[in-house]
């Protein structure tokens, strides 16, 4: 019995001592896992978080910027568009509505303030080698009605809504004493079918059912306000 004995208690030792490694194996083992899965998140390898919603933004196919003509800044001495100055210049969705939230809409705008929206590098000049061929297109509203039309004019044009988007230079709006206007610039007055475009599906983005005109810049230069329509419709 004590040879039996002596036999149990030396497997019973050597059962133990080999659960012990094998639980040591297994620990050291997830231990190696831990460390693998640590070193993936260090190095940035594996799968990683996206970046929380209110961190991504959208760009736009082109930047744009805003420009600012004070009223109280021009002078009857001084050359036109000498007094145009710019505000700020964004280049995606986020960064247009958090300007546009948080600036005067035209209706809030002084009498003789104008305020303008151009391609970035565009400056809004006749001067301008973009502009120099161009003419634009007007839309006249009462006084204080020109809001809802002059966000919806920038949503298509920052949006590229229009076909033929590269003619566009910007837009502007006028407010003056018993009416504002909202013109589009573009770039070439003399590619008709673009011109012709650009009014129609300016119209129908605006819902508006009066007949606009397309004035070339070179006879408002020459003629001011006698300056007839190139096109209408």
């Amino acid at each position: 019995m004590a040879e039996t004995e002596a036999v149990e208690v030396i497997r019973s030792s050597e059962q133990q001592e080999e659960q012990k490694k094998m639980r040591e194996k297994e620990e050291g083992e997830i231990d190696e896992e831990n460390d693998n899965d640590n070193n993936r998140s260090f190095n940035g390898e594996g799968d990683t978080e996206e970046p929380p919603p209110s961190l991504l933004t959208h760009p736009l196919e082109n930047s744009w910027t805003f420009w600012f003509d004070n009223p109280s800044a021009k002078s009857k001495q001084a050359a036109w568009g000498s007094s145009i100055r710019p505000v700020y210049t964004f280049h995606t969705v986020e960064d247009f509505w958090s300007l546009y939230n948080n600036i005067h809409h035209p209706s809030k705008l002084v009498v003789g303030a104008d305020f303008y929206c151009f391609k970035h590098k565009i400056e809004p000049k006749w001067e301008d080698p973009v502009c120099a061929n161009g003419g634009k297109w007007t839309i006249n509203c009462g006084r204080g009605k020109s809001d809802t039309l002059w966000l919806y004019t920038l949503l298509a044009m920052i949006g590229e809504q229009f076909d033929y988007g590269d003619e566009i230079c910007g837009a502007v709006v006028n407010v003056r004493g018993k009416q504002e206007r909202i013109a589009i610039w573009t770039k070439n007055a003399a590619n008709e079918a673009a011109q012709v475009s650009i009014g129609k599906q300016w119209k129908e983005l605006l819902d508006c059912n009066e007949t606009i005109g397309f004035i070339v810049h070179e006879d408002a230069k020459k003629l001011d306000r006698m300056a007839k329509n190139r096109y209408t419709i």
